[in-house]
């Protein structure tokens, strides 16, 4: 996969998120959420989001929208193995953020759903239909402009608060409305996983709704964990998952290459200034998680790659790649087994991932893989079909259903 120079600048704007004032730890009290910038302060705060909006949702359930679409998964060959469809009685909830994605010119989106949003969506939410109801509101993120800009020297003034505040918002109207004492998976990657984080630190950890969490999918961020603990760092109630039929727990990763580990100015997989819950690298690390083998050690990934374009939506249709899935029309290709585990080496903490290097993920420029980014295009795809099968049994240990 080969970037312009244009389309680069935007897809390194998902991993310069965690340069963001407001992207810092989340405080153990919870303050009122602060501005990312002085300008953005107003003398008046933005009116919030008021989520009984039908609008104001990505997906919900029991509407016609990307997250009700039936899903193709082809296999190796050209023609569909299977056909995902969401399931309108699934037992628990899922409840997602997504990534930096917004292609609005404004430092901060608009809560107006664009085909950027919706495919991601449709790549990183919709397979997990059959586990759970869908839910995934709007949020005025910091968009790819906002991040792009500080590149230029003429930084926007973006509100990272007013993110939060509408993720906090769609939540407690989800919990209001629609909740009714199920389970519920928080799922999120990149900035959506950064501002669920702030959530649970704010709003959930050790409070009364954790007992509504079956557990927290938090990918292709810095989660900190101290070193040789499950718990603690950014949470101080919710350990990390170690087996599928446990409940109320978080998984949580960040991808590369088995045989390109994260570089010393790696973007993800160690701890620096922008982790999430600790800062110091000789008492954290970053949480890692293998959904193939939560217990530890090796284990096979069942991958869903999107076929067509990847999460910022640039064409994947050239070199092997493009001739092995030319004639496939399903949404995504299931890739044969990639073995995986978390590693450990240095300061740095991630998912090592066999991966073949015809498989786009990479981001490239002028000819150069970007070592420091790793796999994070593909955190979620890599593994989807673990996860989803890890929410069903968490879903069926929560339930206490046999």
């Amino acid at each position: 996969m080969i970037l312009s120079a244009s389309t680069l600048r935007r897809a390194a704007c998902i991993a310069v998120l965690c340069a963001l004032a407001a992207c810092a730890t989340p405080p153990a009290a919870p303050p009122p959420a602060a501005p990312a910038t002085a300008a953005a302060t107003k003398a008046t705060a933005p009116a919030g989001t008021d989520y009984r909006v039908d609008s104001h949702w990505l997906c919900r359930p029991g509407r016609d929208d990307i997250c009700s679409q039936p899903l193709g998964v082809a296999a190796q060959a050209s023609g569909v193995a299977q056909t995902l469809r969401a399931d309108p009685a699934a037992p628990i909830d899922c409840f997602y953020v997504y990534p930096t994605i917004s292609q609005d010119a404004t430092a901060n989106s608009d809560l107006i759903a664009g085909p950027e949003e919706r495919r991601v969506a449709q790549h990183q939410l919709a397979p997990f239909g059959s586990a759970c109801r869908l839910f995934a509101p709007m949020y005025r993120q910091v968009t790819l402009a906002a991040l792009r800009s500080r590149f230029t020297g003429t930084p926007m003034p973006a509100d990272a608060g007013l993110a939060y505040a509408d993720v906090r918002d769609a939540w407690n109207d989800y919990l209001a409305r629609d909740n009714k004492g199920r389970g519920v998976v928080l799922i999120g990657h990149s900035q959506g996983a950064r501002v669920l984080a702030e959530l649970v630190a704010r709003e959930i950890d050790g409070k009364p709704a954790q007992r509504q969490i079956v557990s927290a999918l938090l990918l292709g961020t810095n989660i900190a964990v101290p070193k040789g603990r499950d718990v603690g760092g950014a949470f101080k109630h919710m350990p990390l998952c170690r087996s599928a039929t446990q409940a109320g727990c978080v998984i949580a990763y960040t991808s590369f290459r088995m045989d390109s580990p994260p570089p010393a100015d790696a973007l993800f997989g160690r701890i620096g200034a922008t982790s999430i819950g600790g800062t110091d690298p000789a008492a954290f690390n970053v949480a890692c998680t293998n959904p193939a083998a939560l217990a530890g050690g090796r284990g096979n990934l069942q991958a869903w790659l999107p076929v067509r374009e990847n999460l910022l939506g640039q064409p994947t249709t050239s070199g092997p790649w493009g001739a092995r899935t030319q004639a496939i029309t399903a949404t995504f290709l299931a890739w044969p087994p990639l073995a995986a585990e978390c590693v450990e080496a240095g300061a740095a903490s991630y998912l090592a991932v066999n991966l073949p290097a015809e498989v786009p993920g990479d981001v490239i420029s002028n000819g150069q893989v970007l070592r420091n980014w790793g796999l994070h295009l593909i955190d979620a795809n890599l593994a989807m079909s673990n996860l989803v099968q890890v929410v069903q049994q968490q879903a069926r240990a929560h339930t206490g259903a046999r």
